[in-house]
């Protein structure tokens, strides 16, 4: 029964677009689609995963921070470890005033990288597979860049920066050019960060798919309610992908930074 559900909202789904494989909010709204809580359980179903992702995080963070001491736990040993390892990372890009942004850039790693893992377990979804999660964590990012442009440049050092930085009389005839040319570059950038998030984690979650179907068809004359685990292999591969992407957003998210930090030569 559960096969043949699987195999229908699988087929549903590829209709629709990218198949995808349920979740437990997919199976609630089969059987209870008419109740209207669970109607809006799986209207908001990306929402709710990636809160669950926060909560999650948050009862890690509790527990390593609740019994710390000088000779730490395990969880707090490895706590420690995790974000040691960002503070380097986010430093030896930015400096040492780029420790102000290792808790944003920091968590922003963490919770990118839980909720590319969150689809893998049987059950639930990987947020990041949908293309509202990813714009809102580059539309944070975005702002949080030309915030941090004005308030470290002063509004005629941030538009000046946007002009190019002109110093001499070639330089301020092309800021006509180069305004518009940054303009379209700053709004390129949430853009492009949210999308190769959403693509490769959707691409993912569509492979996996496909192998559990190609799996289950491939047992089907028995019956079973189970099927060929074709998809094992893939798993190993969206763990390795799901990492590198967060990588890849956070450290496009540190050059952002970078670029409106203030540096010696200006």
């Amino acid at each position: 029964m559960l096969t043949e559900e699987l195999a229908k909202h699988t087929a549903e789904k590829a209709q629709e677009g990218a198949p995808e494989l349920p979740n437990f909010i997919t199976f609630l709204y089969h059987k209870f689609g008419k109740v209207a809580f669970v109607g809006f359980l799986h209207h908001w179903e990306n929402v709710i995963f990636a809160w669950m992702v926060v909560i999650v995080l948050c009862v890690v963070a509790y527990l390593a921070y609740r019994k710390r001491s000088i000779m730490p736990s395990r969880l707090q040993n490895l706590v420690e470890m995790i974000v040691e390892a960002l503070d380097n990372f986010v430093c030896g890009i930015l400096g040492p005033q780029g420790r102000r942004f290792t808790p944003f850039l920091g968590t922003l790693f963490i919770y990118i990288l839980c909720m590319n893992f969150f689809g893998l377990i049987p059950g639930m979804k990987s947020p990041t597979s949908n293309l509202n999660t990813t714009l809102a964590l580059a539309l944070c990012v975005f702002f949080y860049v030309q915030y941090t442009g004005i308030r470290n440049l002063g509004l005629l050092g941030y538009l000046k920066h946007m002009a190019g930085n002109p110093q001499d009389l070639v330089t301020w005839l092309l800021v006509p050019l180069n305004i518009p040319i940054h303009i379209i570059e700053e709004l390129a950038k949430p853009m492009s960060l949210s999308l190769r998030l959403f693509g490769n984690i959707t691409g993912e979650d569509v492979l996996i798919t496909v192998f559990v179907g190609l799996g289950i068809s491939s047992l089907s004359f028995f019956h079973l309610p189970v099927g060929i685990p074709f998809q094992l292999p893939f798993i190993f591969l969206a763990l390795l992908t799901g990492t590198i992407q967060a990588l890849v957003f956070t450290l496009l998210s540190t050059i952002y930074f970078s670029l409106m930090l203030p540096h010696d030569e200006h």
